[in-house]
């Protein structure tokens, strides 16, 4: 037994120095990717990588006998290994774009803006009355194409009557890819006029939900965009500047994040290369237009199962056992370096409470009971927009407010016909400016 003892504890003294040589390695490569912001694919970081860890090894192996003089370049080889992988694409890297949809044509605008958008029409249903005024639709995302449950949705407000568009803004979906750096939140919001312009029809109306909604709600702050706009719905929006954006507080009650089931599916943060990339891309470590994986291909690699939690985070924890499909792996498309750039632009933008304080443009806001994003996002535009005339909270739905649970579409089509047609709301208006602090108070 000491025999033994004395054995395990020879080769593990020998297997330390050499794992931590690896590892040693794998952190420089990490530290130069960042340095280097992955110039070349990762190459920037990988070579000068294996050439430090080459020299150590080099330099170690003089002090050996001649048999035992190749052991230091062990670590090396084997870390490089590891590191090269953070170097190869596995993903295609020109934009693979979505399959066309069987049910709508997905119709391909070139926007004054210079932007190429994919546009979905519903026309309103042939029977029943139908509403002069075009509705348009700004999905959430910030980059990310419309699922498939929006989809109904829009297919649902059509059968009411609408005439139902909405556009995938640019690098979403089946749009054209921009620059990295043009993505910011100023671009969407004049993508956004320059829709309505397209359209050719006047005014519209315009419904956005999530981040789509902080456009609208910039939108709204810009007299040139607002007079093309005739009523808004600003759903469940994000923080609309970078003050609100560093602001603290709660969200609403418990969601499904945490007790869901993880969601089923590859996921490409997995692999190393995208989890490096995307990881530190998040951490603020590597800029969105970094060298190492390209927008187009990190558009291709992102699946619906990268976003973990946040589906589930987007339904009341009564829900977390039956989360309906949102999309298809299919019709999925997400772009985490177009995000991350446009989310860094509102953060960096200044207030634009001044200026929508000055705002005329008939608006509702809808809140969701079991809402995944900050109260006081919400509460701040209706603080600073007098022309809110009404608020809507919807029970018992999380943050994807129709999700065809339990009727949910058609309570959210009742409240959205109503305040679009001027009838009265079939929720209490709740909360008014007058109530916000309590509101907030009560952490509802």
């Amino acid at each position: 037994m000491p025999t033994f003892a004395l054995r395990l504890a020879g080769r593990t003294g020998r297997l330390l120095p050499a794992l931590a040589a690896v590892v040693t390695q794998v952190v420089v490569f990490l530290g130069l990717i960042v340095l280097t912001d992955g110039a070349g694919s990762g190459l920037g970081a990988w070579l000068p990588a294996l050439g430090v860890g080459a020299a150590v090894a080099l330099r170690r192996s003089r002090r050996r006998s001649r048999t035992v003089r190749l052991m230091p370049f062990l670590p090396v080889i084997v870390a490089a290994a590891l590191t090269a992988s953070v170097c190869v694409p596995t993903a295609p890297t020109t934009r693979q774009y979505p399959p066309d949809l069987p049910f709508v044509a997905a119709q391909h605008w070139r926007l004054t803006t210079g932007s190429r958008v994919a546009v979905y029409h519903y026309p309103p249903a042939a029977a029943g009355p139908r509403h002069p005024t075009p509705l348009v639709y700004l999905n959430g995302g910030p980059v990310r194409g419309i699922s498939l449950l929006d989809h109904r949705f829009l297919q649902l407000l059509a059968r009411q009557g609408y005439d139902v568009y909405a556009y995938e803004q640019a690098g979403g979906g089946r749009s054209d890819l921009l620059p990295t750096d043009q993505y910011t939140i100023s671009r969407s919001v004049r993508d956004l006029a320059a829709f309505v312009d397209r359209l050719n029809r006047g005014e519209a109306d315009i419904l956005g939900f999530s981040s789509g909604a902080v456009v609208l709600t910039r939108a709204l702050a810009d007299p040139r965009t607002a007079a093309r706009l005739h009523r808004a719905i600003i759903a469940e929006p994000g923080p609309m500047d970078g003050p609100t954006a560093r602001v603290d507080g709660h969200k609403g009650r418990e969601s499904a994040r945490g007790l869901a089931p993880a969601m089923a599916g590859p996921r490409s943060t997995h692999l190393p290369r995208y989890a490096v990339a995307f990881g530190l891309m998040r951490l603020g470590l590597l800029t969105p237009d970094t060298g190492l994986v390209g927008q187009a291909e990190g558009t291709n690699a992102f699946t619906a199962a990268d976003l973990g939690s946040d589906t589930s985070s987007a339904y009341c924890a009564r829900d977390a056992h039956r989360i309906p499909a949102e999309d298809t792996a299919q019709n999925f498309s997400f772009s985490p370096a177009a995000s991350l750039r446009i989310q860094q632009t509102v953060k960096d933008s200044p207030s634009i409470a001044p200026r929508l304080r000055r705002s005329r443009t008939p608006a509702m806001l809808m809140l969701a009971e079991c809402s995944s994003q900050l109260r006081q996002w919400a509460t701040t535009i209706l603080a600073e927009d007098p022309a809110i005339q009404r608020t809507q909270y919807m029970p018992g739905v999380g943050h994807h407010m129709w999700n065809g649970l339990d009727g949910n579409n058609e309570r959210a089509v009742t409240v959205i016909n109503a305040f679009l047609q001027e009838k009265p709301a079939p929720l209490p208006n709740y909360p008014t400016r007058e109530q916000i602090p309590t509101f907030l108070r009560a952490h509802e």
